[in-house]
């Protein structure tokens, strides 16, 4: 009886340690098409507090406008050399109040406006300063997506990727994949913006995420990958491991069983 007791337990744990396939295969199931979700997606972007804005101010007469310039220099041509902290301390960070600082022109607001309407106060603040502001040729990027990675990711901590965009699949990737343990069904996203904070949920087994309105993360996010219920248990997390755990545990269960019987 002891015997079958035993053997119950070990088909068991065995059976519900080992993670199936069906939770680490990304993207099944069939595409679909969300109108709604593509127009939300292609809305752009409004600035927060502690972005960081690269802004280049030129015109035909360069010396008129180097007061005005801070970004990380011109002739710089190789991306190898712009790194996070050229632009930290080369550029704009909009700050607790949400503004940002330039040379004459002051403080202005920018926070919950989006690059053209940034650049268009910059236009006008520069009016002042020239006879002719379409002279003038400015222009306004975010300096890198900034994100935070938690959680069951190879190599998690806070990112900058140098361009324009950034969705989930580029955030995990570029924080070494998700782990076997990882729960791909639950990949959480919080954000924050002016609204106040918002959490949302992602399926990356599940292909109609391509379609969430968070699949493109936003500066300054953070991505939290939460554990399998396997991790928890110990049992390994896959057959291999979970049979040398058994074979551990009938060990000392038989050894255990012989010792009281010998006493």
């Amino acid at each position: 009886m002891t015997r079958k007791i035993i053997l119950i337990v070990a088909v068991a744990i065995f059976f519900t340690s080992c993670i199936p396939t069906k939770d680490l295969v990304y993207f099944q199931g069939e595409p679909t098409t969300n109108n709604a979700v593509h127009k939300l997606l292609n809305e752009p972007y409004r600035l927060q507090v502690n972005d960081i804005l690269d802004i280049r101010i030129k015109a035909e007469d360069e010396k008129l406008v180097s007061l005005f310039n801070q970004s990380v220099d011109q002739n710089i041509q190789s991306a190898s050399l712009i790194n996070q902290g050229n632009f930290y301390f080369n550029s704009y960070t909009i700050n607790r109040q949400g503004n940002i600082r330039l040379p004459y022109i002051g403080e202005i607001n920018v926070l919950g406006y989006t690059e053209k309407e940034v650049r268009e106060k910059i236009e006008k603040g520069l009016s002042g300063f020239f006879k002719d502001i379409n002279d003038v040729f400015v222009t306004i990027k975010l300096a890198g997506v900034r994100f935070t990675v938690l959680g069951e990711v190879k190599s998690p901590g806070t990112l900058v990727l140098f361009q324009n965009q950034v969705n989930i699949i580029e955030a995990i990737a570029n924080s070494g994949d998700i782990t076997l343990t990882g729960n791909r069904k639950k990949v959480i996203v919080i954000r924050k913006d002016t609204t106040g904070t918002k959490k949302f949920i992602l399926n990356l087994t599940d292909v109609s995420m391509f379609n969430s309105e968070s699949f493109y993360i936003q500066p300054n996010d953070i991505i939290y990958v939460e554990p399998l219920k396997q991790k928890a248990w110990g049992t390994g997390a896959t057959g291999a491991q979970t049979f040398s755990t058994l074979i551990s545990i009938l060990s000392l269960v038989t050894t255990t069983i012989l010792l009281v019987k010998n006493l």
